[in-house]
């Protein structure tokens, strides 16, 4: 049974912001055992450019697997 294309974007999304989360909680407790100090603001623009890169990367694995 095929998935609506609501539900997958549903899907997509909630993925996304899970990802987000988890990228942004491990880059504030492993950053200090390298020595790095990060600030908040910081520590989620690269959370967020982690993501993008991420996100982009699926978009070009579904496209090569699709057709």
């Amino acid at each position: 049974m095929a998935q609506s294309k609501c539900l997958s974007l549903s899907e997509a999304i909630t993925n996304t912001v899970v990802g987000y989360a988890l990228a942004v909680a491990t880059q504030f407790a492993v950053f200090p055992y390298f020595g790095l100090q990060v600030g908040i603001l910081q520590n989620l623009w690269l959370g967020l450019i982690f993501t993008g890169v991420s996100v982009r990367g699926a978009m070009r694995c579904g496209a090569c697997l699709t057709g």
